[in-house]
């Protein structure tokens, strides 16, 4: 066989491989994963593959914040609180533009904001982030 026409075989076959697969995903049934954002345990985001945290667990701030989100404020940093998190770091499931919001949990003794925020989500998710976006967790607000 010369290695012109071995080429083509090859070329052949793959292109086979690629088409059988194709298919082969469809009759699985899977379509991606689903758009619900509750797992299993019914915390609102813990299909994030983030840690999940209890509320309770957290600095006694982050509760705090949380209270004054439900009560619709009013919140210490009105220009910056409530407004969208634009989610640059991609640390978060990648979501429409306007579906994060964000919130600052005040850090004792700091002269500024500091770096701790709570994040919500449009499907009821709260994220927490100790440092500035650097890490989050899945904040269970039910514990």
């Amino acid at each position: 066989m010369t290695p012109a026409r071995r080429l083509s075989v090859a070329l052949i076959g793959l292109i086979a491989l690629v088409v059988v697969g194709y298919f082969a995903k469809d009759l699985t049934g899977s379509s991606g994963p689903a758009p619900a954002s509750v797992a299993a345990s019914g915390v609102p985001g813990a299909d994030s593959g983030l840690p999940v945290e209890a509320l309770s667990r957290l600095p006694e701030q982050v509760r705090a914040t949380w209270e004054l989100i439900g009560r619709g404020g009013p919140f210490p940093y009105p220009r910056n609180d409530g407004t969208t998190f634009q989610n640059r770091e991609k640390r978060l499931p990648a979501k429409p533009a306007d579906y994060y919001r964000e919130y600052t949990v005040p850090t004792p003794g700091s002269d500024d904001r500091g770096a701790r925020r709570l994040v919500t989500g449009s499907s009821d998710e709260v994220y927490y982030t100790p440092d500035h976006y650097g890490s989050f967790v899945v904040v269970d607000v039910r514990k």
